[in-house]
């Protein structure tokens, strides 16, 4: 599938976040001169396609007070990965988990998950508790807690004309 135009406009005027209204895709639609149907639809299709991956929303964590933002990185064996991972985005202050390689020797750990609190001691009782529910003792994990956010946003594909005339006067 290949973007035309309208997909552009589109992916442009979502990428940014939804406008912070009752009905934000009939108000992109208005901004794209097409109904809220046409964008529900499109953006669907978008999906479907592959071409957008997901839709979330990014929370921006310290600003609503949780200073304590822990990823824990667990190294477990590849045919539990499925299940384990299952089980931690389960939990309700897990608020994402993902797979990745590990990088032997120096990183052996292939399961991340997230837990943001308002303390090091509640997020560090919280994963306890996950740990022992889960039975999860045997497999090693360390506890990363964020100390700086640098930047919290969703992935943009597409250039935006203020992006655009910014990258000319920067480069051009």
């Amino acid at each position: 599938m290949v973007l035309n135009e309208q997909d552009r406009e589109l992916i442009a005027a979502i990428q940014g976040g939804l406008p912070l209204v009752a009905k934000p895709y009939a108000a992109i639609a208005a901004q794209l001169g097409l109904t809220e149907d046409e964008v529900l639809t499109r953006l669907e299709t978008l999906q479907t396609a592959g071409l957008i991956k997901r839709m979330g929303v990014v929370v921006k964590h310290r600003a609503l007070g949780y200073r304590a933002n822990a990823m824990v990185v667990w190294d477990i064996p590849a045919d539990e990965v499925e299940r384990i991972g299952a089980l931690l985005a389960d939990e309700a202050c897990v608020t994402l988990c993902y797979q990745r390689p590990r990088r032997l020797p120096a990183w052996g750990y292939n399961l991340f998950c997230m837990i943001h609190g308002r303390a090091r001691d509640s997020v560090l009782r919280r994963l306890e508790q996950i740990v022992a529910c889960h039975g999860l003792e045997k497999f090693p994990h360390t506890v990363l807690f964020s100390s700086r956010s640098f930047k919290q946003r969703g992935a943009h594909y597409v250039e935006t004309d203020s992006r655009q005339k910014h990258l000319r006067r920067s480069h051009g």
